[in-house]
């Protein structure tokens, strides 16, 4: 039995950037508008025409990292032929594999550099099973006409329940406890244990996972304050501060939500953490270089700050194993020795619950934009979609033109499919890459192979694909 299918339009797939941040050079890190975007996902109609690429084999798909099995399954129920490992590779590996590829998918641990893409002949699309794109050389990517789709707020919620898990843990400094018993050893104390109500929990970067935790913390008797660089709309009773300094002398917990940028690089370091409260507490799930890690272990070995919770750090393992180390981090073994400091290894969306859900948002990302063409939900192509074509319309074919975003493309373009009925047609421009979709009707593959070649034949051309 299958289930219902949801034909409303989705907020959550048209993310305008990387992660869920505004798109102002002024504004690094908040949540997006309410109020939605002038794009919409395309309703899918009921007899919607399955198209096939022209001048393409078949579609070979390659997963790394132990992609969910729900991505696995739409990928290959698809016909794509479809490799999975579940582990990431070295760099000079992975490149022997992508060589062929049209589709990867990955998580975070695998680095997709302009080394790595370039040798990717045949690659038109990366889907990120995670909320990051950091990992991948997303300019390069856009340059040579490659889609990078990611899932930006499936695991929002698996996020905020472990910090709500981690800041009951830090005030009743149960971790401590937990390994004095494992140890053999009975220590009932209540000195400086706490109970969160009436506390206040600060939030950096009041987006999904924010606003998400803001709402489960009020519910637990905790006052919330946010901060963040754009005046955004509180949930709840949360209040807004307009000052970091302020913030950090307001909160008893600190949590982080913010991205990976220039911006937010070191952001909570020695500086911040003599403006926070004594005895509070600094939680981190966001991204590893945003804490001074050395910074941390001298405010909590002098007392500053009284428990800590981090799940990310600036160098990660690329798999499990004994590998987070003095030699991976210099500060590992200082770290360790701390007392009240929960360390896990970045498992913040790690519940079967979003992994799942990661893996059908992106898998069906990618299938839309292989299928279809449709950009909606690429983090670093212009978001462009047409109704899909259906099984009514045999003898029509759809254009997907990417090319360098200068003046006469578009004059070019038309004069090459002006010869034939246009039925619709829509083109979107972001930065220096531009990206052209049309429907023609009454073509046959004669016409479409010289189509394709005119278009492959323009200087502005970064791409061409034609579904028929």
């Amino acid at each position: 039995m299958t289930s219902a299918q949801d034909i409303r339009p989705r907020q959550d797939e048209l993310a305008a950037q990387a992660q869920y941040f505004s798109t102002s050079p002024n504004a690094s890190f908040h949540s997006p508008s309410s109020h939605g975007s002038a794009l919409t996902r395309t309703i899918p109609l009921p007899n919607a025409k399955h198209l096939k690429p022209f001048a393409t084999e078949d579609i070979k798909v390659l997963l790394l990292e132990n992609v969910n099995q729900t991505g696995r399954d739409i990928l290959s129920q698809q016909g794509y032929q479809v490799e999975f490992l579940k582990s990431s590779l070295p760099e000079d590996q992975l490149i022997e594999k992508i060589r062929d590829v049209h589709v990867i998918g990955i998580r975070s641990k695998t680095k997709l550099s302009a080394r790595v893409l370039k040798e990717a002949k045949n690659l038109i699309v990366i889907g990120c099973f995670c909320i990051g794109t950091n990992q991948v050389d997303l300019q390069y990517a856009a340059d040579h006409g490659i889609a990078v789709f990611n899932s930006p707020f499936s695991n929002s919620r698996s996020v905020a329940e472990l910090v709500i898990a981690e800041i009951i843990v830090l005030a009743r400094q149960l971790g401590d406890r937990s390994n004095e018993m494992h140890a053999g050893t009975w220590n009932k104390v209540s000195n400086g244990c706490w109970e969160i109500r009436g506390k206040t929990l600060g939030i950096i970067g009041y987006g999904h996972i924010g606003a998400q935790l803001s709402v489960l913390a009020e519910s637990m008797g905790l006052s919330v304050i946010f901060y963040d660089v754009v005046n955004l709309m509180a949930l709840g009773s949360a209040r807004q501060v307009d000052s970091m300094e302020a913030f950090l002398s307001e909160a008893d917990f600190v949590s982080c939500h913010v991205p990976e940028l220039p911006e937010t690089k070191g952001m909570i370091g020695a500086k911040q953490f003599e403006q926070m409260k004594k005895g509070s507490y600094l939680i981190n799930a966001s991204r590893g270089t945003v804490v001074d890690i050395p910074a941390l272990i001298d405010a909590m070995r002098s007392g500053k700050i009284a428990g800590a919770a981090l799940d990310v750090y600036p160098n990660e393992p690329a798999g499990n194993g004994d590998y987070f180390n003095s030699e991976l981090n210099s500060w590992g073994a200082d770290l360790r020795s701390l007392k009240n400091l929960i360390l896990s290894p970045h498992i913040g969306g790690s519940t079967e619950e979003a992994q799942s859900a990661i893996g059908v948002e992106v898998a069906q990302a990618l299938t839309r934009y292989v299928n279809e063409g449709t950009t909606l939900g690429a983090v670093n192509l212009p978001e462009v979609a047409l109704r899909s074509l259906t099984m009514d319309e045999p003898d029509h074919a759809r254009v997907i033109y990417i090319h360098q975003n200068i003046p006469g493309v578009l004059r070019k373009v038309n004069e090459i499919i002006g010869d034939h009925n246009v039925d619709k047609q829509m083109t979107d421009s972001r930065g220096d890459v531009a990206y052209l979709m049309a429907d023609i009707s009454n073509v046959n593959t004669t016409q479409i192979k010289d189509l394709y070649t005119s278009l492959e034949s323009l200087p502005s051309r970064i791409q061409t694909r034609i579904l028929y």
